[in-house]
């Protein structure tokens, strides 16, 4: 059954239909819960919320599809206003993106530009932005173009997704890049071909990726709500004495925040991942993809008032 919702919330997350009407209808049905908001001042009300709190922030302004370079190029200029609106309230705030919001379907010129002037805007106001991973089909052309950016700019990371069989060989690729990597478990539904079909199996090469980027010495994201991926990861560091400014815990806004609250209180770097936009749909039906318990969450919310 699990497995049957899973899919299912996949399959409505890439539907074009339901993406327009939830634009048009806002956040409704739940979704406040996991995204901060439809414009920059909500999403700057959060995360001044979450610093006040000992909380990192990561921003992410949502997008699922862009059919021209006119929508890609408004997609950069929003992230170019968010990267400003963080300098301007002094907010301990990173910026993450999607390529395919920058015009990785239409043209890789496109992407490198656009690309290159939110990285330039970061740089001149201290910022670093990640480049967020999708589906298998674009992760190698992310990779490709992460590598590009990286020789020329040092406020730029990217993710790797370890239920991908091929996640244990880009790390050890990504090495002389000296790489900031988030790790995570992966939220696309993806072929057995490309990507280990049971969960043990993922967890495993999770531990496995976290372990291998941390002994490079490279800056290490472990993004999980799983405690069990926690527990291994302190048990990591200290049995390496890895030090605590070389790695941080990262978890998304609106689920599990009373552990997020318990690892800042134990000292750990905690960084939560602030989506905001009305482009809210995709984003949301993944969460609910994620856990069953996210669902439950937003009919206890729709119901429950």
């Amino acid at each position: 059954m699990e497995q049957l919702m899973r899919n299912f919330f996949l399959f409505l997350s890439k539907n074009r239909f339901f993406t327009k009407l939830a634009k048009k209808y806002g956040l409704r049905f739940g979704a406040g819960r996991f995204v901060a908001g439809e414009t920059i001042p909500d999403a700057v009300t959060s995360i001044r919320k979450l610093n006040e709190k000992g909380m990192s922030v990561t921003i992410d302004h949502l997008g699922e599809f862009i059919d021209s370079e006119s929508e890609a190029e408004a997609a950069a200029d929003d992230c170019i206003a968010a990267i400003q609106a963080i300098a301007e309230n002094q907010l301990d705030s990173q910026l993450s993106l999607k390529l395919t919001s920058m015009g990785l379907d239409i043209s890789e010129p496109l992407v490198i530009a656009n690309m290159q002037r939110i990285l330039q805007e970061g740089k001149k106001n201290n910022v670093f932005i990640t480049i967020d991973m999708e589906d298998y089909d674009r992760c190698a052309k992310t990779l490709e173009i992460f590598k590009q950016l990286r020789k020329e700019y040092d406020n730029v990371g990217t993710v790797l997704q370890a239920y991908l069989y091929r996640t244990v060989e880009d790390i050890e690729g990504l090495d002389e890049y000296d790489p900031n990597l988030r790790l995570v478990k992966g939220a696309y539904k993806e072929s057995p071909k490309v990507a280990f079909p049971e969960k043990k199996d993922t967890d495993e090469n999770f531990k496995k990726i976290i372990k291998i980027h941390l002994l490079n010495g490279h800056y290490t994201a472990i993004a999980t709500h799983d405690d069990a991926i926690i527990n291994y990861t302190k048990e990591l560091v200290r049995e390496y004495n890895i030090p605590t400014d070389q790695f941080e815990f990262q978890m998304l806004y609106g689920i599990r925040v009373e552990r997020q609250e318990e690892l800042v209180r134990e000292g750990y770097e905690m960084r939560i991942y602030v989506p905001y936009g009305n482009d809210w749909y995709g984003y949301f039906m993944r969460r609910l993809a994620e856990r069953p318990a996210n669902v439950m969450f937003v009919l206890k919310g729709v119901f429950g008032k």
